[in-house]
């Protein structure tokens, strides 16, 4: 018997008016007992998540906010820590080169739950758009706005 989708996901969506996304790819999230508990209850918040490589080379998420376990007091986790991301050592070198670029930088798109029940964080390889960018954005966004109504 297939199992059925996940329905538990969190996404970033200030990002796509920030950002333009070049690459996307899906890490593993690394975490501790009461966050996959928190995440299960929908209590995440992506607004100001983005990636960091450490001195030792392992990508990081910075700014993801995953509020405590309302149902226990004991083992709690910090709601803002940062959490460690798996990729494999292609991927992770790929995105240590490209960052070095001006202008890049690594974004968190999304946060769900897999079919196996283990957390994925979508990144993106973005770079930051200008003014005249986002009214763009803006623009095409009301002229399908429109296109839909009529």
């Amino acid at each position: 018997m297939p199992k059925a989708k996940s329905r538990i996901q969190a996404s970033n969506r200030k990002a796509s008016f920030e950002y333009e996304f070049i690459e996307t790819y899906t890490a593993g999230i690394v975490l501790v007992g009461t966050e996959i508990k928190s995440i299960r209850a929908g209590k995440v918040s992506l607004s100001d998540a983005y990636c960091y490589f450490d001195l030792s080379g392992q990508l990081y998420v910075r700014g993801l906010n995953i509020a405590q376990y309302f149902w226990g007091s004991w083992g709690q986790h910090e709601p803002r820590r940062d959490r460690k991301l798996l990729l494999n050592r292609r991927e992770l070198r790929h995105l240590r080169t490209a960052i070095k670029e001006k202008g890049l930088t690594i974004v968190a798109l999304r946060l769900f739950v897999g079919d196996n029940g283990y957390a994925k964080l979508d990144i993106a390889l973005a770079r930051g758009k200008k003014i005249y960018d986002k009214r763009q954005s803006i623009k095409e966004k009301d002229i399908r706005r429109e296109m839909e109504r009529e």
